[in-house]
């Protein structure tokens, strides 16, 4: 009884040594050091308030501007309240939704339209031409009539297929841990490229020269794309090709993840060039534009490892 009663009398000297506002900045800091944001999530919400602030450059409808600060901020809470109270479900949900953001992030760089710089697109336009009729590049695509051309155009229509394939390739290799390491690099790519479209405003060659220089070939997959790209496109620009960066970036993101698995990321890389040649023989983009995609995507499957290293 004596005892109890001087443990009563006589507090915990450590609690009683502790300021309660002390106290409350330790738990504050325990909570903080669990919101932890994966390199492509930081990556993202890089872009996003790098287009928010463009929004309010470029003084957007007010409903617009809501929802350009609203991403980036339901980005950080939704990953950090997720990072914090983890499930095995939640961290698999948390893997597949960023992809989401590749369109969202394109469709929004349609928010900053500018008129397009017609001496560029007059000078790309003869380069294109050299290369499709001068170096005899549409004759070779269409030497074996509608098979190659139809292969094309197939490859451009399931291009945002791409970036889920892939994850769901890590998923199928027991590799689930290195989506990061792929997401980093593939929006590390894909949104760089994103943030240089309203700078560069251009038009599709398809537009600038309707009817010149089209190939010999439709086909339904030609039709959809068409379709598609009268109705869901952008007119913001055309260069950098998001198409090229898309499936550049998402191929070299999955080498980054699985370097030992050649044959999986090398197949990737083969529908990457595949969609490029797509947008040059199919009229979407002018050569040079998929070009700059390609250089940004090598650049950022560099810099990626870089950030996922010095994240981890």
């Amino acid at each position: 009884m004596n005892g109890d009663k001087t443990r009563a009398a006589c507090p915990n000297p450590i609690a009683a040594s502790v300021n309660p506002t002390a106290l409350g900045t330790m738990r504050g800091s325990r909570l903080w050091n669990g919101l932890q944001l994966r390199a492509g999530e930081k990556i993202a919400i890089a872009y996003f308030l790098y287009t928010a602030f463009l929004a309010s450059a470029h003084r957007v409808s007010p409903s617009r501007m809501t929802l350009a600060w609203l991403i980036p901020a339901a980005l950080w809470a939704l990953a950090a309240v997720e990072s914090r109270f983890s499930r095995k479900w939640s961290a698999v949900v948390r893997d597949w939704i960023p992809l989401s953001l590749i369109l969202a992030g394109y469709w929004q760089a349609d928010w900053f339209p500018s008129p397009p710089v017609t001496r560029w697109e007059q000078t790309w336009i003869q380069w294109d031409r050299i290369l499709l009729d001068g170096f005899g590049l549409r004759r070779g695509l269409e030497a074996f009539g509608w098979m190659v051309p139809s292969l094309l155009e197939g490859a451009y229509l399931l291009l945002y297929a791409v970036p889920p394939l892939c994850v769901g390739a890590l998923y199928l290799c027991h590799k689930r841990a290195r989506t990061d390491r792929f997401l980093a690099t593939c929006f590390l790519g894909t949104f760089f490229v994103y943030a240089l479209l309203p700078h560069f405003p251009t038009a599709s060659p398809r537009l600038m020269f309707p009817g010149q220089d089209l190939p010999n070939f439709g086909g339904l997959c030609r039709s959809m794309n068409v379709w598609l790209l009268d109705h869901l496109d952008i007119s913001t620009s055309v260069f950098p090709s998001g198409h090229v960066a898309v499936a550049f970036s998402a191929a070299l993101g999955l080498r980054q993840a699985v370097p030992e698995k050649r044959l999986l990321w090398g197949s990737f890389l083969a529908v990457a060039g595949l969609v490029f040649t797509a947008t040059v023989y199919g009229r979407y983009h002018y050569a040079v534009d998929g070009l700059a995609s390609v250089g940004i995507a090598a650049l950022a499957s560099r810099c990626s490892g870089v950030l996922v290293e010095h994240h981890g």
